[in-house]
């Protein structure tokens, strides 16, 4: 029976679009940025920061190394870095509301610091009174644990921090490397891909 559902963030709550940060940091002069950004996954200092290996004054401080501009300011960086980032549908925000009532609803998120506590942070406030909190029953991140989605161990760490049997739980994401990690776990679990929403794979 299933009584948890887990969701990625990016590309299964959130919408995401790697082509406008790329195009934000190359109109910035960083001409080789894709090669740290992926669709997956990030690269370089990119996923040291989504690890929480580094700060993000040290992040920034390695994009104007990249950018050859020191006088780029946070700002700057940022709102380019957070570009990556289309935004939530309030639809999907209402459906998580609704699963609620169903099943313990989780967050389980490949993410950084960065977005985390500016746009990520806002996009969950579209709905009158609500904040992220509110959709969720617990909420995992890259950053906050050290590691990061396909490692098994950032699984475990769902596991152990709220008591959840993984056979008793959905997880959904949108890459398919993270989809087979988490059943080498026992969980379930449906791979997103863009024409689909989650709410319509339970």
């Amino acid at each position: 029976m299933i009584k948890n559902l887990l969701f990625d963030l990016g590309g299964v709550i959130c919408n995401i679009q790697r082509t406008r940060c790329v195009d934000a940091f190359e109109a910035m002069g960083w001409n080789d940025i894709a090669s740290y950004l992926g669709d997956a996954a990030q690269k370089g200092f990119f996923m040291d920061l989504e690890k929480g290996l580094i700060t993000p004054a040290e992040f920034r401080n390695q994009v104007r190394q990249h950018i050859a501009n020191p006088a780029a300011t946070d700002s700057d960086i940022d709102n380019a870095f957070c570009r990556f980032i289309v935004g939530i549908p309030e639809t999907r925000l209402q459906q998580l509301e609704l699963l609620r009532r169903k099943y313990k609803i989780y967050m389980l998120s490949n993410t950084n610091p960065i977005m985390w506590n500016s746009v990520l942070a806002s996009e969950f406030e579209k709905l009158p009174g609500k904040k992220r909190e509110d959709y969720f029953d617990g909420i995992v991140t890259s950053f906050e644990e050290h590691c990061a989605k396909p490692e098994p161990v950032i699984f475990e760490r769902v596991i152990e921090k709220f008591g959840i049997k993984p056979e008793e739980t959905i997880f959904f994401d949108d890459a398919i490397q993270n989809c087979h990690a988490s059943a080498q776990l026992g969980f379930n679990w449906r791979h997103v891909k863009p024409e689909n929403e989650f709410f319509n794979l339970i």
